[in-house]
């Protein structure tokens, strides 16, 4: 090949290369970047809850992610970071996942109970967790009262004004921790959730 044969060769790759390099960047350039979900579910544990607990040798903490604060009017309020899921709160359907977690523990026997892979089901209308060492979901706490769901801008809100025990999870938290606290429809605090899926 001749001198000249080779540099037009040369030339030519160059600006194919060229071509299909700005292409791929056009490209990536028009696609729009992926945001994953976001927002919290927000827990209140009242004052009264609060003492009755103490009075029955029962502690609850919050576990990594979980950020809890404490107000001697209102009690202990934990906000359990939204970290995916693709619930639909208008809808009821899907779920929102939730980091962090809780340890239950009872003073009077050491007995103790951890839960990981916190859920918000719509469906259900539950916060679930998976206790250490399980595969299954226990449902623990129910939105009660004056419930208000919205949506806004793509902006999901749910709030209410009771936040109850589940039979199923006050029923295993009794035989884990033996004791007699725990029961169906006993009232914790309040719930706040909000949650943008990802897009």
């Amino acid at each position: 090949m001749s001198r000249t044969r080779a540099r037009l060769a040369a030339t030519s790759a160059a600006v194919v290369l060229a071509v299909t390099g700005m292409s791929g960047a056009a490209v990536a350039d028009a696609a729009p970047a992926a945001t994953a979900a976001t927002g919290s579910a927000v827990v209140t544990s009242s004052t009264t809850f609060l003492k009755d607990q103490a009075l029955n040798g029962i502690v609850v903490i919050p576990l990594p992610t979980a950020d809890p604060a404490y107000d001697s009017t209102t009690g202990i309020t934990t906000t359990f970071p939204v970290t995916g899921g693709s619930g639909d709160l208008p809808s009821y359907y899907g779920d929102i996942d939730l980091g962090g977690g809780l340890l239950f523990v009872n003073l009077f026997t050491g007995r103790s109970a951890t839960f990981k892979q916190l859920h918000f089901s719509v469906g259900n209308w539950q916060i679930t967790g998976v206790p250490v060492g399980g595969t299954s979901p226990v449902a623990l706490l129910d939105p009660a009262g004056d419930s208000q769901v919205s949506k806004v801008n793509g902006v999901q809100t749910l709030t209410s004004t009771d936040l109850q025990v589940d039979p199923a999870g006050a029923q295993y938290l009794d035989s884990k921790l033996k004791t007699s606290f725990f029961k169906g429809g006993q009232s914790v605090g309040s719930l706040a959730i909000n949650f943008t899926p990802a897009g």
